[in-house]
């Protein structure tokens, strides 16, 4: 990387940003960016208080009525000046990332800096057209249409597996339909978000219109989540968080949009390319360490491809590269935090006792010891019901299953609470397309898995939530739909009122 420059240095005013200022946390209480490949510190902070969301509150609250008035145009153009600061600033926005993280620079530079500047153009573009119906005279006697108006205050809470991606899947769709925005990011990794809501000053967008408030969930969270003022929530992260936040919401009777977790299935038919689903299956197993609500974790693979598959992904999980997050020939970086890397070290180290490690399964030592590191690991011979089936691990671990009949592995991918995403491999295009209608999951992939566009939706079924994130399907979560009925008669007495009044003359 070229001119790093120094964290603590750009955030000593602190990891609040309200009304277009960095500040201060009031909490009294405080927080340790640390860096996980070295378990160093990389910015301490002071977490926000509940005054502090009110006060963020406040400001989106006062930003308002002049950011929904502006035209889409006005918003249009200043979305693509924050596109352009965005590009300008790209560097420091991958290094930032991969700090916090851990995440390979790699990634950083090539999926999660250029996949947010896309989005941004994107929705600039969208926020040109946020229309409704056409104007219509459905009654006969009135001339009907439909507005998308702006909702008013969002209070989001964005997760630290892809910090400056959620945050930008918060902010983006909620200012492009002329909302504002008060976003709290994961405490363990806020600096691209307060990044992200320097650039879009740097851009022009007036104070007020995005705040982030950095704080501890139990706390600056629910306050904002359950805040008089805030009339939407949107969530990612966990399935129990999630319905902690669907609790508060629903008791301020706020519009909600949850993006929880995912345990996605990768079906393997037994007329599929091996080597390209094994290739895939490491791919979408161990992007950002495994910590993607849509990677793939359960490979199911028709029995005549299964041995052959299972040999595969571990030949192949061994090439892969553990090491320093910052050089380039990195494939695998540490998982966010030594708490994460042990949570998934317990779920593999209880699996020993019902499958089999086929790969993988321990911490490395040498010079990757001090960090938060965790091999590519691949396990067999688990049953159906299992903990390392059924339960989201978020980490770089992939389990494998044979089945039998298309009848059977379909219900398999189906068989846990999530549906996020899902994957089928087949040359066959009928097999192929009865998975993607049959296959309970907001995304279906073919031949594939992982990419996502800004153009398409991205959401779940069942325990995964609901809603979408990306593509125009999202201003149906931050716009209000309002329909306008014209009478077209000019008539005092209405033939209708005689059924409330009178008689028909």
């Amino acid at each position: 990387m070229g001119n790093r420059f120094q964290v603590k240095d750009r955030f000593a005013d602190g990891a609040q940003y309200i009304d277009g200022q960095l500040r201060q946390g009031t909490s009294g209480q405080s927080h340790t960016v640390v860096d996980p490949a070295t378990g160093q510190e990389v910015l301490t902070y002071e977490l926000a208080s509940t005054a502090d969301v009110d006060e963020a509150v406040a400001a989106a609250r006062r930003a308002f009525p002049a950011w929904s008035a502006a035209t889409p145009g006005e918003r249009s153009d200043a979305l693509h000046r924050l596109a352009a600061v965005l590009t300008e600033q790209a560097e420091d926005f991958a290094y930032a990332e991969s700090l916090q993280c851990g995440k390979p620079i790699k990634l950083s530079t090539e999926f999660d800096v250029p996949g947010t500047i896309d989005n941004t153009a994107f929705f600039a573009g969208a926020a040109r057209h946020l229309q409704g119906q056409a104007a219509a005279e459905y009654s006969g006697d009135h001339t009907s249409y439909v507005r998308r108006e702006a909702i008013g205050v969002v209070g989001s809470i964005a997760p630290w597996n892809y910090p400056l991606q959620m945050a930008a899947w918060k902010i983006l769709p909620a200012i492009a339909a002329g909302n504002t925005i008060v976003l709290k990011p994961a405490e363990l990794t806020p600096l691209t978000s307060l990044m992200f809501a320097q650039a879009a000053k740097d851009a022009g967008l007036p104070d007020g219109v995005i705040n982030i408030v950095t704080g501890a969930g139990r706390d600056a969270g629910e306050h904002l989540v359950g805040h008089p003022d805030v009339v939407m929530t949107s969530f990612t992260g966990s399935t129990a968080v999630g319905k902690r936040v669907a609790e508060i919401a629903t008791a301020t009777v706020k519009r909600l949009h949850l993006e929880l977790g995912g345990k996605a299935p990768f079906l393997v038919f037994d007329d599929a390319d091996l080597e390209a689903a094994a290739h895939g299956a490491v791919a979408a197993s161990l992007i950002n360490t495994g910590q993607d609500c849509t990677a793939a974790t359960r490979a199911y693979v028709q029995r005549p491809l299964y041995d052959a598959f299972v040999a595969r992904v571990a030949e192949l999980m061994e090439t892969v590269r553990l090491g320093d997050p910052f050089d380039a020939a990195t494939d695998l970086g540490p998982l966010v935090s030594h708490a994460q890397r042990d949570r998934v070290a317990g779920f593999v180290e209880r699996a020993r006792g019902y499958a089999t490690v086929v790969t993988g399964g321990e911490v490395p030592d040498g010079a990757l010891a001090g960090g938060a590191y965790y091999r590519p690991t691949l396990i067999s011979g688990a049953a159906q019901d299992s903990e390392v089936v059924q339960s989201e691990i978020f980490g770089p671990v992939l389990v494998a299953l044979p089945f039998d009949t298309d009848d059977e592995g379909i219900a398999l991918a189906n068989d846990t609470p999530y549906g996020l995403a899902a994957s089928a491999w087949s040359r066959d295009v009928y097999r192929a397309n009865r998975a993607t209608r049959e296959i309970k999951a907001g995304c279906v992939w073919v031949n594939d898995h992982i990419p996502i566009i800004s153009e398409m939706p991205h959401g779940g079924y069942k325990a995964s939530g609901f809603g979408k994130d990306m593509s125009a399907y999202s201003f149906e979560e931050y716009t209000q739909v309002k329909h306008v009925m014209y009478d077209n008669t000019a008539v005092a007495a209405k033939d209708w009122h005689r059924t409330i009044f009178g008689d028909r003359t």
